[in-house]
């Protein structure tokens, strides 16, 4: 199951948009900024597209061959004007589409949603295998997940989106997790999203609560691996 995305609109990131849309345009004239920025939205959907396919057409093999599907669901978004500018401002580097493409690798954004831990790295291992799959980037945040619990992997890939008169090579960020990842995640998301006035009594409340259910998920696993072993 593939679930799109859709971003919270707040009055900042509206105004973020609004300005985000400005600095575009400020590069050309408004007709020519706006078909480059609907183009380059297009590219990058495809891309994530792309990839979703992949995992689709993984996730249905594993269930024929295994009788088993390691993927639970697929979550899929391409950041919006408003995001791709707040990240620009945050790096420091010239609001410019070219910049965009450059600066910012995860416009097009995955999550992978697994059953269990060794599911994420299955399918990893099976998606990097494929020929037109470029590795980017790693971060295996459940070896070591962050400081405050976080667990998660982190790859950056880069697939070809075949044009009418070429071929792009698009990068895509896909962050796999289990659902009990994906679960403390949305939770930790919103402690920060609504700025809680208790947010360090929380925050350690969370933390205990990663390391618990690290715990269960390596229990979980285990019972898992006896059962088919029998």
């Amino acid at each position: 199951m593939i679930l799109e995305r859709r971003q919270r609109i707040e009055i900042p990131d509206m105004e973020e948009r609004s300005e985000g849309l400005l600095q575009f345009m400020q590069q050309d004239n408004p007709r020519n900024g706006m078909k480059k920025l609907a183009e380059l939205m297009h590219l990058y959907n495809a891309a994530m597209k792309e990839v979703n396919t992949k995992l689709e057409a993984l996730d249905e093999e594993l269930m024929i061959c295994r009788t088993y599907n390691p993927i639970h669901h697929l979550e899929c978004r391409v950041k919006g004007v408003a995001s791709i500018y707040k990240k620009m401002k945050k790096y420091g580097v010239d609001v410019s589409l070219d910049s965009a493409r450059e600066s910012i690798l995860d416009i097009a954004g995955i999550r992978v949603i697994c059953n269990f831990v060794d599911d994420i790295y299955t399918v990893e291992r099976l998606l990097l295998k494929q020929p037109d799959i470029t590795l980017l980037n790693r971060k295996d945040y459940i070896v070591e997940p962050k400081e405050n619990g976080y667990r998660s992997l982190h790859i950056i890939i880069k697939v070809p989106v075949y044009l009418s008169s070429k071929i792009e090579y698009v990068p895509v960020e896909i962050q796999m997790r289990t659902i009990a990842m994906d679960y403390w995640a949305s939770l930790e998301h919103m402690m920060r999203y609504k700025n809680s006035a208790d947010t360090q009594n929380h925050s350690a409340m969370l933390l205990e609560c990663a390391n618990a259910l690290a715990t269960t998920e390596a229990n979980m696993q285990a019972i898992r691996e006896g059962i088919e072993k029998e």
